[in-house]
C-alpha cells in the first residue's frame, strides 16, 4: 500500500482518531503558523483541513495541496463550513506543481513525519517560497523529556510499515534544504516544536 492508499483509507476516521490530541497540543501550534502568514499562501498536505480555521482571513489567497483524493474532499467541507475561500490542488509535497518563488508563505503542519524524505519537502518548499517569504512549519518531533523519546521509540516501530516517524526534527534538517530558521518554539516537554524559515 503507497502513501496515497494509506491517507485515503485514513481520512473518514483521522478528525476523530485525533480529536482528543487536537485542541490539547495541536491547535496551540497550529494557531501559530497561521499567525505568520501573508500573502499568498500555499498549505502543503492539508489533510482534513484542520489549519483551515486558523488560516481564514489570514492571506491574499489560499491554495491547498494533499496527495489524498479522500482527505481533499473533507478538507473541502471543512472550507465550505468555515467559509474559507481556497483553491484544492492534488500533489505529492516532494513534487509539487508550481513555479520557483509562487507563494509568499509555505505551510506545512504535522506531515514531515509521514513522508519518505523531510529534506527532499522541505527543499521543495523553499523552492515554491519567494526570495522574501517564509516556510512556516510545525510537527510532533522527538521529546526533550526521556520517557517521552522511549514512548516515541516504541511509536516508530508500530508505526514503521506506514512511514511513520515520531522522532524527527525538522528544525535540525533546515540547512540540508537550504533554510534558515527565523523564529522557531515548543510545547511543553518538545512533543510538538514550530519553526518559521527563510530560503539561504
Amino acid at each position: 500500500m503507497d502513501g496515497r492508499e494509506y491517507w485515503d483509507g485514513q481520512a473518514a476516521t483521522y478528525d476523530r482518531a485525533t480529536a482528543w490530541v487536537e485542541p490539547r497540543l495541536l491547535a496551540p501550534a497550529r494557531e501559530w503558523v497561521a499567525q505568520r502568514v501573508r500573502g499568498r499562501t500555499l498549505d502543503v498536505a492539508v489533510g482534513t483541513g484542520a489549519n483551515l480555521p486558523y488560516l481564514r482571513g489570514r492571506s491574499d489567497e489560499l491554495v491547498v495541496t494533499d496527495q489524498s483524493a479522500a482527505m481533499l474532499a473533507i478538507a473541502k467541507d471543512r472550507a465550505a463550513r468555515e467559509r474559507v475561500a481556497m483553491t484544492a490542488v492534488q500533489a505529492d509535497a516532494a513534487h509539487l506543481p508550481w513555479p520557483d518563488a509562487s507563494f509568499d508563505s509555505v505551510v506545512c503542519t504535522f506531515s514531515l513525519c509521514c513522508v519518505p524524505d523531510e529534506v527532499a519537502v522541505l527543499a521543495e518548499l523553499r523552492r515554491v517560497v519567494r526570495p522574501e517569504g517564509r516556510v512556516l512549519v510545525a510537527d510532533h518531533v522527538e521529546s526533550s523529556a526521556l520517557l517521552g523519546r522511549v514512548v516515541q521509540r516504541g511509536l516508530d516501530v508500530v508505526g514503521r510499515r506506514h512511514g511513520e516517524h515520531h522522532r524527527r526534527r525538522p528544525l535540525l534538517r533546515l540547512s540540508d534544504a537550504g533554510l534558515a530558521a527565523v523564529e522557531h518554539g515548543s510545547s511543553r516537554y518538545r512533543l510538538v516544536e514550530r519553526v518559521a524559515a527563510r530560503r539561504v
